[in-house]
């Protein structure tokens, strides 16, 4: 259950990646935000304290002038503050940031409002000031909690300001004043925020699916390559291996009474070719890279079918299997064979160890990163010290039977995609493979 509430709050809360967040940030807030904030404080600095602007008004109005200068001395404080940490960004966490980019934005609502209240309210020009850091927050805050959040709080200032400015410069208010142009106001306000969160939307899914087709496009090709190179490296050790069979089966048939240590020594040859034969063909299906197509792969789905095919429904293994997936997992762009095999070896490893009988934990959820984090853990007598280094190493095996492929499969099909896998365990407290894959990164070419 806690699992599903926070996939909610993660589905709801969806932001870019974070190279283009820090960007947009840069951009807007340090680029172009900090120097029209300087030249802004200054002609402010200008009208607040040395012009004529304000004289020769009520003594309220007196009041929230003399406020606001106070307000303004802050805010420029508050500002220096911020422009020095935007400066030095690149050296600072991105969820600091944030919350520098959000009190940015706080700050500047909270002062547009002040500054409404002494400059003619709802008939103040300043009302398009706040349709300009709606946009502007729209850009600097993609969270979509955060930034409608600001940006309804920003509408929430700019009204607040308004009746501010009615009961307390221009009490009692004009008899002839019509709401209908404050309800315009706010409607476009929050039109305005609406318009601009729907259009990151689309942009966000527009980027989405052109960054996918580039990912799917080079994934398919280093895929291509790669399987050419071993399908190339299979056949050449392949005949070889077949002439020496074929030779060694027409010398032992051909010895009719020879010495038992030449049909001896025929016999391992031919044995030992069979089990290169075998180690081969796995190697072949190891590396089978050319065939299949990148896919959208749903990791639940791959695993259910995974846990169908090692633990059927009519087989007799007293084995209890428990499973928890996150609700929004992003897919993976896979081949759909590659992902299969890692979860199979896994789970048939498992299943192994625990001789037929014991309990299986599942669990997949979104790491950080954007990616996908799989823990299949069993209860079985667990890996001793001395060959837990070595379980990913091809042809190694503790197996009376195997080629000692199975783990070296899951670590290569993994890492082919960028992914990690890492193994935790103790003799006599079980096994946990952690498999990370990557649902955003492209896919590491290598040499």
């Amino acid at each position: 259950m806690d699992i599903s509430r926070w996939s909610i709050l993660r589905a709801v809360n969806v932001a870019p990646d974070p190279d283009q967040e820090r960007f947009r940030i840069r951009i807007l807030e340090r680029e172009i935000g900090l120097p029209v904030k300087a030249v802004v404080i200054v002609v402010l600095f200008y009208y607040l304290f040395f012009s004529h602007w304000f004289e020769e008004v009520a003594n309220i109005r007196d009041a929230a002038v003399f406020t606001v200068r106070l307000f303004f001395l802050v805010y420029v404080g508050v500002n220096t503050a911020i422009a020095m940490m935007l400066i030095g960004m690149d050296q600072l966490r991105l969820q600091l940031i944030r919350v520098v980019v959000l009190a940015s934005a706080f700050i500047d609502g909270l002062f547009a409002a002040a500054l409404t209240v002494v400059a003619g309210g709802f008939d103040s020009i300043l009302f398009w000031l706040f349709l300009g850091l709606t946009v502007r927050n729209a850009i600097s805050i993609p969270a979509t909690v955060s930034q409608i959040a600001i940006n309804l709080l920003v509408t929430g200032f700019y009204v607040l300001a308004g009746f501010a400015d009615l009961r307390l410069i221009n009490d009692p208010p004009e008899e002839s004043d019509s709401p209908e142009p404050l309800f315009l106001r706010v409607v476009m306000l929050v039109l305005m925020t609406a318009c601009c969160y729907g259009v990151q939307l689309l942009l966000d899914k527009q980027r989405r699916v052109d960054q996918e087709a580039h990912e799917f496009a080079l994934r398919q090709e280093q895929l291509r390559v790669s399987g050419r190179l071993a399908a190339e490296i299979a056949h050449q050790l392949k005949n070889p291996l077949g002439i020496i069979n074929n030779a060694a089966f027409n010398l032992q048939r051909n010895v009719k009474e020879g010495k038992a240590t030449i049909t001896q020594q025929i016999r391992i040859i031919r044995e030992e070719v069979e089990r290169s034969d075998r180690i081969i063909t796995d190697l072949m299906g190891y590396a089978k890279l050319a065939d299949g197509t990148v896919e959208r792969l749903n990791v639940a789905e791959e695993l259910d079918k995974a846990i169908s095919q090692v633990f059927p429904p009519a087989a007799s293994f007293d084995i209890q299997v428990h499973h928890a997936y996150y609700s929004n997992l992003p897919p993976l762009l896979m081949q759909r064979n590659h992902l299969s095999e890692i979860f199979v070896n896994v789970l048939q490893n498992a299943r192994e160890a625990m001789s037929g009988h014991g309990n299986v934990h599942i669990s997949a959820q979104v790491g950080d990163d954007s990616t996908v984090v799989v823990a299949i853990a069993d209860n079985g007598p667990g890996i001793a010290n001395g060959i837990r280094e070595r379980i990913f190493d091809p042809y190694f095996t503790t197996k009376t039977k195997g080629s000692g492929l199975g783990l070296a499969i899951v670590k290569q099909n993994t890492e082919m995609y960028g992914g990690t896998i890492r193994v935790e365990s103790e003799p006599g407290k079980g096994a946990r493979f952690v498999l990370q894959f990557p649902a955003k990164t492209l896919v590491q070419l290598r040499k």
